[in-house]
């Protein structure tokens, strides 16, 4: 299964990928597909968050990944 780090931190796709190693998933940043960058114009941590996974997931065609620490 394909899944989109929708970041473009190659710190943070390395972080999950090591967390991920040995499951079905290929991790994949967001950058590698050609997806830009989601906006981020909500309050919290996780509504930013949100909006940029669905970002992702949409413009990818599959499912995504996402967090913002600020």
């Amino acid at each position: 299964m394909r899944l989109v780090l929708a970041s473009n931190n190659a710190k943070k796709l390395a972080e999950l990928r090591t967390l991920l190693a040995g499951a079905p998933v290929e991790l994949v940043a967001q950058g590698a597909l050609g997806i830009a960058e989601a906006e981020e114009p909500h309050a919290t941590f996780v509504e930013n968050a949100l909006a940029k996974a669905r970002h992702a997931a949409r413009a990818a065609g599959g499912a995504a990944l996402a967090d913002d620490s600020g």
